[in-house]
Formats: structure tokens, C-alpha cells, sequence
């Protein structure tokens, strides 16, 4: 604290703040932020959907899939409500699609449009490798679109 020197001779402690200090530490951290905010801020660029929903058009073609795991934790694997294993997925899978390219004269005549999709219903208490799996088995029989049916949460109802 500094002592005013006044003409009136008494030692009266000044008021005054200096503040040149904190003027100078804020400022340093401004400049700190401004330079280091950017650097850690990176994100990639994305235009989101807007769709709430996608609602799922059933065709007569396509494969539904269901998913579980056994007690034992084994993967289970259902076309449509037969039981099968990767193996039989795999081989039903190419049946399926050699099927309708045949109908179609030729994979030629066909567009994407008219190829079949995997619709996986994945229960919650299974495995990631046992979705993951099926998809990659689907994926590797020739199924270009492979999608997930889930169970939109109640609206409009009493909550819990």
C-alpha cells in the first residue's frame, strides 16, 4: 500500500489499486486461449439428416434377420424363424441373390433397387460380434443394403 505524500502532513494510506498487473496477466491469457482454442477444437464438417425416422418399406424379397445369444453365450442366428449358422447364412444368402438375378436374365438387367436387403433384428443383450457377423456375412454373400429394425421408444404415453 503506498502512503500518500500529501501537503497536509499526515501519513493517509492511498486507495488506489494498481492495476497494470491484472491488466497485463488477462490479457496474456486472452492471447493464450485465442491461440490454443482453435488447435483443440477440430471437427469434421457433416450436414446431418434431418429425418427423425427412416420407416422401413417391406418387400416380399427381403431377408429378415433375428438375433440372440444362447445361455450359453454362443451367437443365434434366425432366417426368418429357422435357426441356422454362419455357414448356412452364407449359403442361403447366395442362393437368395443367384435366385433373383436369374429371375432378372442376368445381373445386367438388374439396378440396386431391385436387389433384396438384410433387415437385422438384434436383440439388446447381444454380443457385438454376433451382430457384427451376421452383417459381414451378409455383406460378403453380396448384400449391398443391410439395415436395423429397432423398436421406436412410446410417445405420447405416461413416462416411467
Amino acid at each position: 500500500m503506498a502512503i500518500s505524500t500529501g501537503g497536509g502532513g499526515d501519513d493517509a494510506p492511498m486507495s488506489d489499486i494498481n492495476t497494470t498487473p491484472l491488466v497485463d496477466v488477462m490479457l496474456v491469457l486472452l492471447i493464450i486461449f485465442l491461440i490454443t482454442v482453435p488447435a483443440i477444437v477440430q471437427s469434421v464438417k457433416l450436414k446431418l439428416p434431418d429425418v427423425r425416422y427412416d420407416p422401413t418399406v417391406t418387400k416380399p424379397e427381403n431377408v429378415s434377420l433375428s438375433i440372440t445369444k444362447d445361455s450359453d453365450g454362443k451367437c443365434a442366428i434366425y432366417w426368418g424363424l429357422t435357426r441356422v449358422t454362419h455357414e448356412e447364412l452364407l449359403k442361403r444368402a447366395t442362393d437368395k441373390l443367384e435366385e433373383i438375378v436369374k429371375k432378372a436374365g442376368g445381373a445386367q438387367n438388374l439396378t440396386t433397387e431391385d436387389l433384396p436387403e438384410a433387415h437385422i433384428r438384434g436383440d439388446v443383450e447381444t454380443p457385438y460380434r454376433c451382430i457384427g457377423g451376421a452383417i459381414y456375412t451378409m455383406q460378403s454373400a453380396g448384400f449391398a443394403k443391410v439395415g436395423f429394425i429397432s423398436e421406436p421408444p412410446p410417445t405420447g404415453g405416461p413416462s416411467a
